[in-house]
Formats: structure tokens, C-alpha cells, sequence
């Protein structure tokens, strides 16, 4: 498995992966989130042109193929700088590509980007109940965060959240300090 740089001509890609890996959640009663959409593309290159997109792609990174990106991505991940951290706005590993540690390399990825930028921590939102949300999370060396840890960037986020109706199931603000 390589991570690299995402690219404009794979935002689709992207989406699908997204929405492939969505589907799990109608499996726990949350169909809601299995039938919600990807971000469009245009938000999804505003990463790409911010250089806050990676990707997951099958190979070793070796030979013309792989010089050439021909390997589809199988994950992706996208960030957002927040109150002098990068947040994890979205990271999806297709399924057929789950439990191999492609999550975790993503993030590790980003932890390596924000300490070259001397963020000192990695944050994020999500459900505390999804066995592969906030509970992996925490494998991965995220800690909850209680209200009143939260960060202005933090709550506004939230808020968001809450208007598009995510605050439906227990969530929870996470930082990983790097």
C-alpha cells in the first residue's frame, strides 16, 4: 500500500470510495448516513489544491505504473487546518480494503504532515457508538475532548455538524496530541 497525493482527475474516485464505505452504517441503523452524499467535487479539489488530500492506492510505489498513479485509490483521507491543528474533515477505506491498517497509515500520514508544520495535535468529529468510529479512534492515540476543551474552530464545526443532523447520534471531538 502507498499513500500519496491526491489528484484532481480521482475526485470521483473518492466519492465512490465514500460512499461505498457508508453503506456499513445502514447495517447499524443509521441510514441516514449510508444514503448521505460525498462532498461535491469542487470541495473535494479545493483539498487537492490546498495539498490537504491523500490517497491509499495498491502497490509498492514501484515502476512506471505506480510513477504514473495508474493504482486506483482504495482510501482517502482530507484535512482542514483549525485552530493551528489540522482536523480530519473525512478519511474512507473501501471496504473491501478494511482492517489492514490503511486508516490508521492515512492518519499516521497526516500526524507526520502537522508536525512538519508544528501543529501540535491532530483533531476530529465523530460518532462515539460506531464500533469503527470513536472507539478505533482511540487505538489510533485520539483522546476525547470534553465541551469545554473544544476550541472556537472546534464548536463551529459542531454546530455544523448538529445543522446538518449528525448530533441525531452521540458525537464526540477527538485530538491526538503529536
Amino acid at each position: 500500500m502507498r499513500i500519496r497525493a491526491a489528484r484532481d482527475v480521482e475526485l470521483t474516485a473518492l466519492q465512490d470510495i465514500e460512499r461505498a464505505a457508508g453503506l456499513c452504517f445502514r447495517d447499524i441503523g443509521m441510514p441516514e448516513i449510508a444514503d448521505d452524499e460525498p462532498l461535491p467535487l469542487g470541495e473535494l479539489a479545493r483539498y487537492v489544491a490546498a495539498g490537504l488530500a491523500w490517497v491509499a492506492v495498491d502497490g509498492t510505489g514501484t515502476g512506471a505504473d505506480a510513477e504514473a498513479g495508474a493504482a486506483p485509490p482504495v482510501a482517502y483521507l482530507i484535512a482542514d487546518r483549525v485552530d493551528g491543528g489540522l482536523h480530519v474533515e473525512q478519511v474512507s477505506v473501501h471496504p473491501d480494503r478494511a482492517r489492514r491498517g490503511i486508516g490508521r497509515a492515512l492518519l499516521d500520514r497526516l500526524a507526520e504532515r502537522a508536525v512538519r508544520e508544528g501543529a501540535p495535535a491532530l483533531t476530529l468529529t465523530t460518532f462515539t457508538e460506531v464500533p469503527w468510529n470513536a472507539p478505533y479512534y482511540e487505538r489510533c492515540g485520539f483522546r476525547p475532548l470534553d465541551d469545554g476543551a473544544l476550541t472556537p474552530g472546534l464548536r463551529e464545526i459542531r454546530a455544523r455538524e448538529a445543522e446538518h443532523g449528525l448530533d441525531r447520534w452521540p458525537r464526540v471531538c477527538m485530538r491526538r496530541v503529536l
